[in-house]
């Protein structure tokens, strides 16, 4: 089995959480959600130095989408992203300006995943398993250190459903019957606060408990 190690970064105006997960034999990675601040990743990923597989996005907000085009330049690695939420990734930079937030657009995906497909990484494989609701192609990133939910699932709560595409009964179905059905101790990154467990939200996210 790979020996995993990850870093975590927050980036960009709304402090959203990038991921680097690396494989420390083969001096493989992944960049998880960079939505922002491509520097300070670029910076990060060459201080191993890793060698960038794959771009990885849980959702095609801006705010896990905003540095897709800085990492792509200037790794070469594939970008894969939700089949679902194509049709949102090409329009991201402009609903950043509702914020008035200037963002560069995000190139189309390499590969357009859905439900079940799987990521290489070193000896691992990184499974996409689809956890919609906070938008439509909404995903989830399954490895042997944790699951990246994205925004489907935080500590002590969900992702926003008012955003076009969200639909609150569809995220709580996707949370039930997706992510709670890991074992108590797995580890859960999302895309916004602290890391947290499955048993944890479980017990105590008040969006959750009966």
């Amino acid at each position: 089995m790979a020996k995993l190690v990850l870093e975590h970064l927050m980036v960009g105006p709304l402090q959203s959480n990038c991921y680097i997960l690396g494989d420390e034999e083969s001096g493989e990675a992944v960049v998880i959600d960079p939505g922002g601040d491509g520097d300070l990743i670029l910076n990060a990923i060459n201080r191993k130095p890793w060698k960038i597989t794959a771009i990885l996005n849980t959702h095609a907000h801006f705010d896990h989408i905003a540095a897709n085009a800085a990492l792509k330049n200037s790794t070469g690695a594939p970008l894969l992203a939700p089949k679902d939420d194509s049709p949102f990734m090409a329009h991201a930079h402009v609903s950043a300006r509702n914020y008035g937030l200037e963002v560069d657009p995000s190139p189309e995906a390499d590969r357009l995943l859905v439900d079940g497909d799987s990521v290489p990484l070193g000896d691992e494989t990184i499974q996409m398993i689809s956890t919609p609701g906070h938008t439509p192609g909404g995903a989830t990133f399954v490895t042997s250190i944790g699951i990246f939910p994205g925004d489907s699932l935080f500590a002590g709560s969900i992702g926003r459903t008012d955003l076009p595409g969200g639909d609150y009964d569809t995220l709580i179905n996707s949370i039930r019957n997706r992510i709670l059905s890991f074992d108590d101790d797995i580890t859960v990154y999302p895309g916004h606060g602290p890391a947290t467990t499955v048993g944890r939200e479980r017990e105590h996210n008040p969006f959750l408990v009966n």
